[in-house]
């Protein structure tokens, strides 16, 4: 058996961006293979009963599937340089980011992706690498154009100079914050990558950092980014631009203000969902009458549930749960509601944001665990 970890994902595989970052920082030592690779047909796959990507096996050969769901496992047996700090703002920083730079943003890099014409031949050709890696590019183009429709039928808007002026417009948006912290900090909270870092190379580096209109921009518009995705794909922690800068969080539970704007733009932004989505979860579960440690459903990993009606700031509306979304929205909101009063106040009082004040605050009654690919539910009282 192999002394490394095993990573099966791709370079055009957003969440597979996070987990070969998170690897790499924290000098875990492993190999990466494609999914064409016959031993993820015959055993991997098998094994974890899914195709999605990223997935690592271990040196003792158990199979972890999922980017947050194996940054969790190997954090139990790598601790050092913690990636989700355990105080209560840093805490609560990294897993909104957790939530928002990744499954929030997500929907940018998505857009920004698909619909830019000069986007399209690069895609297929990388998407096709994947599974035909030496093949011509004639069969790269084959595969990547099956591997297009099927990402494109989850369904898009139509691709207008109006829509892509305004999801250019909202990246610029970001990339300027982003350029704004990267003057005085190598990574979001001082000295060392943690998960805001890790979750964000979803957007910044599969997508928005390769596919040539989003990396254009960055080139053009964000050098200190663009300088910063680099390094979140080396082993070095400390990058050369800040070679006197501890290997270390900020003290004192310190949020840097240019972070907490980063975090402010993407609750604006794209909170939205998910804060509807936790109360439209619990309507569903109440209606179903669904009872603690029952499984939400054994044929699909990540479900969306039906409709339910819900009230959002006196608008009744209706609205679908994914219910994957509210897994990851749920690790911010039991963290914070875990918290004392006192603590609960303060990182309230810095994340002084309606949108996230909203979503930390919304009651989790039914936690959703995550069990060899499928979500329980949990009772809980906070």
């Amino acid at each position: 058996m192999s002394s490394n970890y095993t990573l099966y994902g791709s370079y055009a595989s957003y969440y597979t961006a996070k987990v070969r970052s998170y690897l790499r920082k924290k000098g875990i030592p492993f190999v990466e293979r494609l999914p064409s690779d016959p031993v993820f047909r015959s055993e991997v796959r098998p094994a974890s009963k899914t195709h999605r990507i990223p997935q690592v096996r271990t040196p003792e050969g158990r199979i972890v599937q999922d980017s947050i769901a194996i940054i969790d496992y190997l954090e139990t047996r790598f601790e050092a340089m913690p990636a989700l700090p355990k105080t209560p703002k840093q805490g609560v920083f990294v897993r909104l980011m957790e939530l928002l730079a990744s499954e929030g943003l997500v929907a940018l890099a998505w857009k920004h992706r698909w619909l830019f014409p000069e986007n399209e031949t690069f895609i297929k050709l990388d998407f096709g690498r994947s599974f035909r890696p030496q093949g011509s590019n004639a069969e790269l183009l084959k595969y990547g154009q099956l591997i297009t429709d099927r990402m494109t039928s989850y369904g898009l808007p139509e691709s207008t100079a109006a829509v892509r002026s305004e999801l250019d417009a909202q990246y610029l948006s970001l990339l300027v914050l982003f350029e704004a912290h990267l003057e005085q900090y190598p990574y979001f909270l001082g000295g060392q990558p943690t998960q805001a870092d890790y979750s964000i190379m979803g957007a910044m580096h599969a997508h928005l950092g390769r596919d040539p209109a989003g990396l254009r921009m960055m080139q053009d518009h964000a050098p200190r980014t663009f300088r910063w995705v680099e390094n979140m794909l080396l082993p070095e922690v400390q990058a050369p631009e800040f070679y006197d800068v501890d290997i270390a969080l900020l003290g004192n539970d310190e949020l840097p203000e240019t972070a907490i704007k980063i975090l402010e733009f993407l609750a604006v932004n794209f909170a939205e969902p998910f804060y509807r989505g936790a109360r439209a979860f619990e309507a569903a579960i109440i209606a179903a009458g669904s009872n603690a440690d029952s499984l939400i459903s054994q044929d699909v990993d990540q479900p969306i549930l039906e409709a339910v009606l819900i009230d959002d700031r006196g608008q009744e509306i209706a609205h679908r749960t994914s219910v994957y979304a509210e897994w990851v929205s749920q690790r911010s909101r039991i963290f914070f509601q875990q918290l004392s009063r006192e603590d609960q106040d303060s990182v309230l009082a810095a994340l002084s944001c309606e949108a996230l004040t909203r979503l930390l605050t919304e009651p989790v009654s039914h936690a959703l665990e995550r069990i060899d690919q499928r979500f329980v539910l949990r009772k809980v009282s906070l």
